[in-house]
Parts: structure tokens; C-alpha cells; sequence
């Protein structure tokens, strides 16, 4: 039973081709990795020898001339988390409403909006920290951790391009996206003036570009277009006999491979149904010639 646990973890994980998955282990093998630094400290009375010093290379620091040390804690900050409920609100969020987005949306576009809305998150916090007064006597004392400006992203996202959708919580009932993307925001604009002022800037930063992302794509910009892998084409070359095409049986054009990507990513954003009839003999026109 172990064992069918451990593959079904793997498949899902590294297999499955869904980054939902991959980005949920990889906040929880840092957690993991951490922790059992805390531990092996602990058991050999060495605190802060070893995981203070690793600590201090993945988290994000306000202090500009620190951060210009080390520029990689803007991406490696939103993977680290060290409190347990920390990590298991961050993930459940990202789950529930991961899910969600992926079902509309595809695996590039969620990528794109977890990483630019940690990425945003990150400059905010940056930003702000640097030039609000109010912030500035604390920067060289603060630091950035967590997946919760990812996180936003997400869920804002989600609830911008899907604001009646409904889901379902404990003491709550059903719930539109939409509200409960607002009781985040507003949330986070009340901490901003509580115990983690940075951490509420930059879920603010996240949920700016996570609500910025999908209003662009619902106007037909897909930002994330830019690190789409382009197809490169190969070409064949063969000889064939030329053969007349009967009279009574007129010649199909194959629509060239820059349409069929076109539909595909329409798919992708809209669904099947809102191909147009000419898109979808087109589509049909390409499987069958993959097929014969």
C-alpha cells in the first residue's frame, strides 16, 4: 500500500504534467528541508549553525543592498515556508482555486500567474518597504517568505475570470469567488496596519497581477504567450506521383499548422463550443490528415 501511495505521488507529481502538483511538492520538500535542519540542530545542540545561514539564501530581504547580493531570494522566497500552518492554509488555497483556474485555463497560463504574481508580490514588498516612511526604518530588519502572494494571484485571477462561479465552505455555505476574492483583499488592506505589514503588501502585489493577467486575457492578450515553446517545423521532403483529383471529388486544403495552433489555444481559453463552425472542419481536416 506504501508503495502504491509513494507512485501515485510520483506520477502526480513529476508524471502527470500538472503544476498544480509539482509546485505544491516543491513548497512542501522546502518545509521539509527546513524543518529537518530545526531538528537535526535541535538533537545535536547546534541551533542556527546550519539553517540559519540556508534560511538567510531563499528568503527575500527589504534591505536593497542585500537584496542586490542575493537578487534569487525575489523567486526562491515564494516556495519557503517554515510554519506549519503557514505552509497548510497557503496550500489548500492554492488547491482549491488551482483547480479551479485549470479548468479553464491551461498549464502555461497558471505557471505564468503563480510565478509573475510571487514575482509582483516581491517588488511591492521591495518597493514599499523603501520608500513609505513609515516602512523605511524597518527594512533592514525585514524579510519576505511564503507562497501567499502566488497564492493571490491565483485566486484573484480565478475569481476575475469566474466571479459567480460557486464553491462550497465549511460554516459558510456556497460561496461566489468574486466575495471571497474581495474579503482577501480587504483583509490583507487591514493587515497592512498589523503585526506583518509586508507580507500584506505583497499579497496585494499579487492580486493586483493576478487580477491584471486574466482582464488582459479576457480582452485577447495573453501575456503568457511570450514563453510558449515554439514549434519548430521539420520539413519532408518526398517524391509522389502526381495524380489528378476526379472530377466528382473536390480537393480538401489542410489548414497549415499556424491556424491549427491558433484554435487549439481558442480551446484553450474558451472552450470547444465557442469555436466557430469553419474552426472546427478545419480542426477535423488536421486529424484527419495526422491519421492517414
Amino acid at each position: 500500500m506504501r508503495n502504491s501511495i509513494l507512485s501515485d505521488l510520483k506520477y502526480k507529481v513529476f508524471k502527470s504534467g500538472n503544476p498544480l502538483y509539482l509546485f505544491i511538492a516543491i513548497n512542501v520538500g522546502v518545509f521539509l528541508f527546513l524543518n529537518f535542519l530545526l531538528l537535526f540542530e535541535f538533537l545535536f545542540s547546534y541551533q542556527g549553525v546550519v539553517s540559519g545561514p540556508v534560511r538567510e539564501q531563499i528568503i527575500m530581504p527589504a534591505d536593497p543592498i542585500l537584496f542586490i547580493l542575493k537578487p534569487w531570494t525575489l523567486f526562491t522566497y515564494m516556495f519557503t515556508q517554515q510554519e506549519f500552518f503557514h505552509l497548510l492554509f497557503n496550500m489548500l488555497w492554492l488547491f482549491w482555486l488551482g483547480q479551479i483556474f485549470l479548468d479553464f485555463l491551461n498549464s502555461r497560463q497558471f505557471i505564468f500567474t503563480y510565478i509573475c504574481g510571487g514575482l509582483a508580490g516581491g517588488l511591492i514588498f521591495l518597493l514599499l518597504y523603501n520608500f513609505i516612511p513609515v516602512f523605511s526604518n524597518e527594512a533592514q530588519f525585514s524579510f519576505l517568505l511564503g507562497a501567499s502572494a502566488s497564492v493571490s494571484a491565483i485566486v484573484v485571477g480565478t475569481a476575475t475570470l469566474l466571479p459567480d462561479y460557486t464553491i462550497r465552505m465549511l460554516f459558510f455555505g456556497n460561496v461566489k469567488l468574486k466575495y471571497l476574492a474581495l474579503v482577501f483583499i480587504v483583509l490583507d488592506l487591514i493587515g497592512i496596519a498589523g503585526a506583518n505589514p509586508g507580507g500584506s503588501l505583497s499579497h496585494l502585489g499579487g492580486a493586483l497581477f493576478g487580477f491584471l493577467y486574466v482582464r488582459g486575457l479576457q480582452r485577447g492578450s495573453d501575456w503568457s504567450r511570450a514563453f510558449a515553446k515554439k514549434r519548430r517545423k521539420k520539413p519532408i521532403m518526398r517524391v509522389v506521383p502526381k495524380e489528378e483529383t476526379p472530377p466528382n471529388k473536390p480537393a480538401h486544403r489542410v489548414p497549415d499548422q499556424e491556424y491549427i495552433d491558433t484554435i487549439l489555444d481558442k480551446i484553450s481559453q474558451y472552450g470547444y463550443d465557442k469555436l466557430t463552425k469553419e474552426e472546427k472542419e478545419a480542426l477535423f481536416k488536421a486529424s484527419k490528415q495526422d491519421q492517414n
